[in-house]
């Protein structure tokens, strides 16, 4: 596995006085994954929990809904200037009949850290796709519980207390039991993380549980959460409208503004007690 920190040379301005500093930064590289040899997504990511995250992306796309589906995970060979290992190639068997994405799909796989499926809007594709009905989920949160679990969350993120730069989703039970906790440049690659080691656990669908993730709720990171069964997504910050109409045609019961006490609830309150 790659670096997931580096240190450089900085200058410090602090009012008006400069220093000379070593700063740790935030490893951001390129992850290929292909199925079957041909390249299927391009994303830019934290290295690290690698095969977690081509797990849960290639749930959260609908292509796998089960452990069984992916047969094998494996890097290609590919070096550096200095001949070293780069693990930035994976390449991802799947089981027999399970179809493989269309060619034409794969031109939408190439994403950036940033924008997550940018451009895929199309709740229609969300809805033929998701194995699970959320509607049938009865889970109930407190909602002292849920508001303490940005808090919980920021407690785990060991990397970005040495670089303040990386997005955090952790994946807890109505309890508020952390089952798991990810780290990553990309948002919607932490929530892959979470994803992907949910679905290796055997845990999918997520049932009675809480996706809880630091920054804003995007249409992708809703969609995420729809396709792993998760009945209740929170975010610190706000969600998008796309993201809102997701969570509330797919029964998923959408937090946002998480700070203190208070919290905005967009969908499907009532689990929220």
């Amino acid at each position: 596995m790659g670096r997931v920190t580096v240190r450089r040379k900085t200058v410090r301005l602090n009012e008006g006085r400069r220093s000379d500093r070593v700063d740790t930064l935030v490893v951001e590289e390129p992850l290929e994954l292909r199925v079957g040899g041909e390249s299927l997504q391009i994303t830019m990511r934290t290295p690290g929990d690698d095969f977690e995250l081509a797990a849960g992306f290639l749930l959260s796309e609908g292509v796998i809904s089960k452990p069984d589906d992916l047969v094998s995970m494996r890097y290609c060979a590919g070096a550096d200037q200095y001949g070293e290992q780069t693990y930035n190639l994976l390449d991802l068997a799947l089981a027999p009949g399970v179809e493989p994405p269309a060619k034409a799909a794969k031109r939408n796989f190439t994403v950036s850290s940033s924008c997550g499926m940018c451009g895929k809007d199309s709740l229609d594709d969300v809805r033929t796709k998701a194995a699970w009905d959320l509607t049938e989920d009865s889970t109930t949160v407190d909602a002292e519980l849920l508001a303490d679990l940005p808090e919980r969350l920021r407690r785990t993120q060991k990397i970005f207390d040495r670089t303040g730069g990386l997005h955090a989703a952790g994946l807890f039970t109505a309890d508020g039991e952390l089952l798991a906790s990810k780290e990553d440049i990309g948002r919607h690659n932490a929530v892959d993380k979470v994803i992907g080691w949910a679905l290796q656990s055997g845990l999918v669908p997520l049932r009675g549980t809480v996706l809880a993730v630091s920054g804003r709720a995007s249409f992708e990171l809703v969609q995420k959460a729809v396709m792993a069964g998760i009945p209740v997504l929170a975010a610190v910050s706000a969600p998008s409208s796309l993201a809102a109409d997701l969570a509330d045609e797919s029964g998923l019961t959408l937090a946002g503004f998480l700070r203190g006490a208070t919290m905005n609830l967009y969908t499907h309150p009532g689990r929220i007690i």
